[in-house]
């Protein structure tokens, strides 16, 4: 078996003409442009990489985005006074910080400081509740762009055994949460799942990722799941990114995995690309609660 490869750009592009379309109908209905604003905080190669990246893609979707560049020596009080002033401005629609900070940082307090209609990566404890409770304002990026990939991939979740290897507060919790649901983004036969949460206190990992018929690594761990730990004929999503030497992968091992599964995402264009995408789409909501709140 030779597993089908899921492209995630592909499904990224056609979601982002979606978005573009749907910012072009605000901008002319409401006379105002979303408006993202991102800080990068030091000068972590990778982080400016994605950055750089979102601002393309803001901008190709007609979403004005502006950048703060702060130097690795910020305080947390600093990057707090940055943050009240961007709550306050209602030209901001969303508020981004990229992670992640600098050691000497608090991520928590500040991730808590972001207000909540603002927060489209939706980190802050009301978002994560508002989720929880299947009533989200926004949903989380990553996890939303796993969802809209097995939807639009035709690959359904519910009744089906779903395994999440992972439980990081940014992919991992809000996925199992979001696969829980009734009904999610993408209606109710993309959630109902049964899902276990696995980690790196699991006992004997492989006899529970051997019972998914829909596998989702993200362990941070470069090519950590291999043939043996998959159901022949799973679907197995990677979202993990790793570099080795000049080398990008993921937390599966492709080569051996796609040998077993019967569809897999690749590393890079799977998962990545859906990620910027429904942060567009994060920031486009978050302007339309905006304007729907000032009525």
């Amino acid at each position: 078996m030779t597993a089908t490869i899921l492209d995630g750009k592909t499904i990224a592009n056609q979601i982002r003409q979606e978005i573009k379309t749907e910012v072009s109908d605000f901008v002319a209905a409401a006379s105002v442009v979303p408006c993202l604003a991102a800080i990068l905080v030091g000068d972590d190669p990778a982080s400016q990489v994605y950055v750089r990246n979102k601002e393309i893609a803001c901008e190709k979707a007609g979403i004005k985005s502006e950048l703060h560049r702060l130097p690795t020596e910020t305080s947390t009080a600093e990057l707090l006074g940055l943050l009240h002033a961007l709550n306050s401005n209602d030209s901001i629609h969303g508020i981004l910080v990229q992670l992640p900070l600098p050691m000497h940082i608090d991520e928590r307090k500040i991730l808590d400081a972001i207000l909540a209609a603002k927060d489209v990566d939706a980190f802050s404890p009301e978002n994560v509740g508002l989720m929880s409770q299947g009533r989200p304002r926004f949903l989380p990026c990553t996890p939303h762009g796993v969802m809209q990939l097995l939807h639009r991939c035709g690959i359904e979740t519910a009744s089906k055994e779903v395994v999440v290897v992972g439980r990081s507060d940014i992919v991992g919790k809000p996925l199992v949460s979001m696969l829980l649901q009734r009904s999610g983004p993408c209606g109710s036969s993309n959630a109902n799942a049964t899902v276990t949460c696995a980690h790196s206190n699991t006992r004997d990992l492989s006899s529970v990722t051997t019972r998914a018929e829909v596998l989702i690594v993200a362990i941070g761990k470069p090519n950590f799941v291999t043939a043996e730990m998959v159901k022949p004929a799973a679907v197995v999503i990677d979202v993990g990114i790793n570099r080795l030497g000049n080398e990008l992968v993921g937390d599966v091992d492709f080569q051996s995995v796609s040998q077993v599964a019967s569809a897999i995402t690749p590393v890079p264009g799977g998962i990545g690309p859906l990620t910027i995408a429904m942060l567009l789409r994060n920031t486009l909501e978050a302007a339309k609660q905006k304007m729907a709140s000032c009525r």
